[in-house]
């Protein structure tokens, strides 16, 4: 049977198990978006196409799947640039499906022609450009088999208007057949059996867990080996959610806003296991002071991850849900009273995560708080980029797996609310919250749209303190307070929402924020909640830009007496000693 390309496009996205893609059309993908409503594929449109490719991304660390997001030739391809950086950098599995000019008009600066392969070969895991209606069944069956395999990421196919519309037949690929495309998967045993000894003899171990953990869906691996061998975990930010939040051998996550005994623990124990992370420098701190006493267990499925940015003793390529296993029969039960009664010590002399005695100001780290006792912890998250997030990953305890969603490398500012258009898209009977501030959430407030138009039950809390928080905090401890393009006039948030068909209140006081929340709750539909919250604060414990892990700098109206203050950071940040610029 004759089809034309687009059509086989269709089938080939419907044989790979897509249901949901995100995007807008326009005039080189036109032809596609005709014959799209053929098949059983729910479309939701964006209002951007940085949005569409958020949504991909939040739809597939919400599901697992690999996420579709779609858009034109030139500026809609454009557009989606950022959300392909950023799943790049977070190994999120994404197919981005752009239109381009016919084959015929290529290289003749045809109205709306982007060399789109071009632009993103340096930040896509892959990618296509389709010549031939012979070659789509198959390109797209390789185009989801990157993606989703060995270490997750973006790929683009490039799909011209006339391939769109040319005549072919869709052919089943009998296979995949990539050359030099074969990740591994179990560890090297002879590395591993070094493992396993190193952790034999350790006296202060840690576990150190990332992203790779969530990806690899190795909660149980994770929890298993931790808890034979028990040794403290530590999880990244986008290792939250990996292992439970409130576990007896979880302590926190590690660097720039960690926990102070988190920090510490890194920089005290004498075997790490790091499994699924990339030492990140927002993780490591200075890194020629992080993990100084560490015998180093890299455990990565990108083989060019380990050794790029700290030696690792036993270096082991693989999947952490097979290694894991793998190191799970190789070890023997073992306990450590004396370094978890250490890291129990230091997490009491050092509590990162006290919240202020008194309830009178609007603090945001309380008001996060009590979104968690609101929600029973029982809520997924998907958090923007700065202060909110920082204080969301601290003070929202993550028990229940894949329920933390946030960007990480890239971090784009107004991420959260078109990635929680996705998330819950792909979990349609989960609790989902957008916790954004004032300035992401203008970056992408246009997918408001989307959410009420597609009646997606998103709650939204808008932290509110009228400026570029993180960037203001930076300006005030590190560049004498001299503000600068940091303040913001905000529009009437409310006003807003309610434009968008979407409810909304604001909240001014603290003894309004239960009752908030609660009302929130009780709306079957999208919401809004518009937090008035305290200008100034900072996000505490912080590790100034190049100083290291032990130079963490805690809450001044909680820190310790032997504590390093503000001013000794400054003029240590300022004078070079402390390691360097941002």
């Amino acid at each position: 049977m004759k089809l034309n390309g687009s059509q086989i496009l269709c089938e080939a996205l419907v044989r790979e198990g897509v249901s949901v893609v995100f995007g807008q059309p326009g005039g080189a993908i036109m032809p596609f978006y005709n014959f799209l409503r053929d098949y059983d594929l729910r479309h939701i449109l964006c209002r951007h196409e940085q949005g569409a490719a958020h949504m991909a991304d939040g739809y597939a660390r919400a599901t697992g799947e690999v996420g579709v997001a779609m858009a034109t030739s030139g500026p809609g391809a454009t557009n989606m640039v950022t959300g392909i950086v950023t799943a790049l950098m977070d190994s999120v599995p994404i197919v981005c499906l752009t239109g381009q000019v016919p084959t015929n008009m290529m290289g003749g600066d045809a109205f709306q022609e982007t060399d789109t392969t071009g632009i993103t070969m340096p930040v896509t895991k892959h990618n296509y450009q389709l010549m031939d209606v012979r070659d789509i069944a198959r390109i797209v069956k390789e185009a989801f088999h990157v993606a989703r395999t060995g270490r997750p990421g973006p790929v683009l196919i490039d799909f011209p208007k006339d391939i769109q519309t040319a005549e072919g037949e869709y052919v089943e690929p009998d296979g995949i057949e990539l050359p030099g495309f074969k990740p591994t998967l179990r560890g090297n045993v002879r590395q591993v059996r070094q493992a396993a000894n190193l952790i034999g003899q350790a006296k202060k171990p840690i576990i150190l867990a990332g992203h790779g953990i969530i990806l690899a869906e190795a909660y149980d691996e994770l929890l298993a080996f931790a808890e034979k061998t028990e040794i403290p975990v530590i999880t990244t930010l986008l290792g939250i959610s990996g292992f439970p939040d409130t576990h007896r051998l979880h302590f926190g996550f590690p660097g720039m806003h960690g926990t102070y005994y988190a920090n510490m623990a890194i920089s005290e124990c004498d075997v790490m296991v790091a499994v699924g992370m990339r030492m990140d420098d927002r993780v490591t701190g200075r890194l020629n002071a992080f993990a100084p006493y560490a015998k180093i267990i890299h455990i990565d499925i990108d083989p060019a991850e380990l050794g790029k940015n700290v030696q690792a003793t036993v270096p082991i390529v693989g999947d952490a849900k097979e290694v894991l296993g793998q190191l799970l029969a190789e070890v023997e039960p073992k306990e450590h009273p004396d370094w978890l009664q250490r890291l129990r010590e230091l997490r009491i002399a050092h509590p990162s995560l006290a919240l202020p005695e008194s309830t009178e100001k609007m603090s945001t780290p309380w008001i996060l708080r009590q979104l968690y006792h609101a929600t029973g912890g029982e809520a997924i998250l998907v958090t923007d980029v700065g202060q909110a997030q920082m204080w969301a990953a601290q003070h929202y305890f993550f028990d229940r797996r894949n329920t933390h969603i946030t960007s990480g490398g890239l971090g784009p500012m107004g991420y959260a609310l078109p990635a929680a258009i996705g998330v819950q898209a792909g979990r349609p009977n989960e609790e989902v919250w957008c916790v954004t501030g004032d300035g992401g959430f203008q970056m992408t407030v246009q997918e408001m749209a989307v959410i009420a138009e597609e009646r997606l039950p998103i709650r939204i809390a808008l932290i509110n303190n009228g400026y570029l928080g993180m960037v203001r905090q930076w300006q005030e401890l590190f560049w004498e307070k001299r503000y600068m393009a940091v303040e913001m006039q905000n529009p009437d948030f409310v006003t807003l929402s309610e434009a968008y068909g979407i409810p909304a209140r604001v909240v001014e006081t603290t003894d309004q924020v239960m009752p908030t929340y609660e009302w929130a709750r009780r709306i079957d539909g999208p919401v809004l909640i518009d937090f008035r919250v305290e200008r100034e604060e900072n996000v505490w414990p912080m590790v100034p830009p190049g100083a290291s892990l032990q130079e963490t700098l805690e809450d001044p109206a909680q820190a310790n007496e032997d504590a390093i203050t503000v001013d000794e950071m400054r003029e240590m940040v300022a004078s070079g000693s402390g390691g360097g610029g941002v």
